[in-house]
């Protein structure tokens, strides 16, 4: 594949106006199509308010951003598909078959799904059905760089390095998961911290801002530099990971079996969201959105300062 490809956006939202700023921000030509009324105008303002949200440049909106009459048109002659359609397996199903069926059996398809397999996804594809992959985002997905790739047993290495190293021209940082698992990988990590989380608070051990206090203010801090694993190997010292597992395994392996499954039921959804609301009185979670986001930006500033990041 060449330095810089056609790339089709297949529907516009949050997360596909997302997509289309960093493939535009990295000098390749976005071909974007969605069904709803005034799609384009919302995408062209997004991909402006991204660009300079991410300081990509392009807030002017650059010329190789096109909108499309109709899916087949958007993929007609693409390199690499992304579809955004939305989280309903059917809907993808089919907007996924239509993709396989026009674009060119070269072209790589990746859906944005957040939860759904790759088998799943390619059920009603006939034609290439083993070039559809999961390329799920983080949100927010113009920021966050982490990029998600699974694929199916049928697809080739060939489909899966190719996957990965367009999302690398971009400027993001994908995993491979190499199995398909609900949720994938980083909402299951999310769901096993909320699930701990919902239950410390049914069972009134902390509040809810004690947990956001508890996180962010602590192991959050050093998650966001290194990933739970390389900073536990840290706090052992000369003895690495080896040293904490033999020393503090069979401690954390105790804490691992007293963690408590939930049921999110009414009484517990209320205790949750009167506990968030407590937290934030009083502040605008348009601004709080914005302050995350600009301290999102200076913290990927300081990884690549570090050569953590590209």
């Amino acid at each position: 594949m060449s330095t810089t490809f056609k790339v089709a956006i297949l529907g516009t939202g949050v997360i596909g106006a997302a997509w289309a700023t960093g493939f535009l921000a990295a000098g390749h030509t976005v071909t974007a199509f969605d069904p709803a009324e005034g799609a384009e105008e919302r995408l062209r303002t997004q991909v402006a308010n991204f660009g300079g949200e991410a300081g990509t440049g392009t807030t002017s909106v650059p010329d190789s951003l096109i909108f499309a009459p109709s899916l087949a048109e958007a993929v007609a002659d693409a390199d690499f598909v992304q579809e955004n359609g939305p989280e309903r397996l059917e809907v993808k199903q089919s907007m996924l078959a239509e993709i396989d069926a026009a674009a060119p059996e070269s072209a790589i398809i990746a859906s944005s799904t957040s939860g759904f397999s790759p088998t799943q996804l390619n059920a009603q594809a006939t034609k290439a059905p083993g070039r559809i992959v999961v390329g799920h985002p983080f949100n927010p997905a113009h920021l966050v760089p982490l990029v998600e790739v699974v694929p199916s047993a049928a697809t080739s290495a060939a489909v899966v390095d190719r996957a990965l190293e367009v999302y690398r021209t971009i400027g993001k940082k994908p995993i491979l998961v190499r199995a398909e698992l609900p949720g994938h990988v980083a909402n299951r990590l999310q769901a096993a911290m909320w699930q701990e989380a919902y239950s410390l608070v049914e069972r009134g051990v902390v509040t809810v801002t004690d947990i956001d206090t508890a996180i962010a203010y602590g192991p959050g801090l050093r998650w966001a530099i290194l990933g739970p694993l390389a900073q536990q190997s840290l706090s052992g010292g000369a003895g690495g990971m080896r040293h904490v597992l033999d020393h503090l395994g069979p401690p954390q392996e105790m804490w691992m079996h007293d963690l408590k499954q939930v049921h999110l039921g009414e009484e517990l959804k209320e205790k949750l969201i009167s506990g968030v609301d407590e937290e934030l009185d009083g502040r605008d979670p348009t601004v709080l959105a914005q302050q995350r986001d600009d301290m999102l930006l200076e913290l990927i500033a300081l990884k690549r300062k570090y050569g953590e990041l590209p």
